[in-house]
């Protein structure tokens, strides 16, 4: 079993920084591939970035050139620094953790995570 839990969400103004740490317990982190997902109200659940056992990252077309994925191993926490916010990036964000560990692929879509968060807010006013 895995736990994952989010923190540094917040209110802030168009153009502001903001960082999110998602901190992991219950098995070996390491070797698991870890995505950050957003909900904003009414849409559904959608894919912002991920980073790999081996340190590759990705990030969706949607924030890319603005945010910044990264993990301390032995820290057992990953960390989302997000930078210049819009207001349509207002969304509960959620940390996800695969399930396979060393997967060559990173997944994209909500469903193919088993282990969530419980998110935390940002919230960009404009």
């Amino acid at each position: 079993q895995v736990q994952l839990v989010e923190s540094g969400g917040g209110l802030v103004q168009a153009g502001d920084s903001l960082r999110l740490s998602c901190a992991a317990s219950g098995r070996t982190f390491s070797i698991y591939t870890i995505a950050w997902f957003r909900q904003a109200p009414g849409k559904e659940r959608e894919f912002v970035a991920a980073i790999k056992w081996n340190h590759s990252t990705y990030y969706a077309d949607s924030m890319k050139g603005r945010i910044t994925i990264s993990r301390d191993n032995a820290k057992n926490t990953v960390s989302l620094q997000m930078n210049s916010l819009k207001p349509e990036d207002t969304a509960v964000y959620y940390c996800a953790a695969d399930s396979k560990p060393f997967r060559a692929v990173v997944l994209t879509r909500q469903g193919e995570y088993d282990y969530w968060g419980q998110g935390t807010q940002v919230t960009v006013s404009s």
